[in-house]
């Protein structure tokens, strides 16, 4: 509810122009996390979900992220306090969710973006 959506469009084309970037990243209206992973599937066919996790099995991104075949996906970074767990439970066992840690700190929400889309560049990006 506080967020401004025409200012984080704004953001993203101007990101977007900066950085060279030809297909600019869509920014949708907010909705219920459990409404999101419910349409997923056929909102979003083939298309991974990243989710940012404190609690990942697997301390290292690259790692976790290796498996994963470049493609369209999608990042969720958590909300200031976390998710709950009844979230992190829909989460995690989620078909098209893919789960990376971003270390043993906790980040806050625009530290925590710019961290993991740092990883995926270098990961799936063209860093590789």
């Amino acid at each position: 509810s506080r967020i401004n959506l025409e200012r984080m469009r704004a953001n993203v084309v101007e990101a977007a122009e900066q950085c060279g970037v030809i297909a600019v990243p869509t920014v949708d209206e907010p909705q219920k996390l459990e409404r999101l992973l419910a349409d997923w599937t056929e909102r979003e066919p083939g298309r991974r979900l990243i989710f940012c996790d404190e609690g990942a099995a697997i301390a290292n991104p690259a790692e976790a992220l290796a498996r994963l075949e470049p493609g369209p996906l999608a990042l969720l970074i958590g909300p200031e306090g976390g998710f709950s767990e009844e979230e992190r439970s829909a989460l995690l066992s989620h078909e098209a969710v893919t789960v990376v840690s971003l270390g043993p700190r906790i980040l806050r929400a625009d530290t925590a973006a710019v961290a993991a889309l740092a990883i995926l560049q270098s990961a799936l990006g063209d860093w590789r």
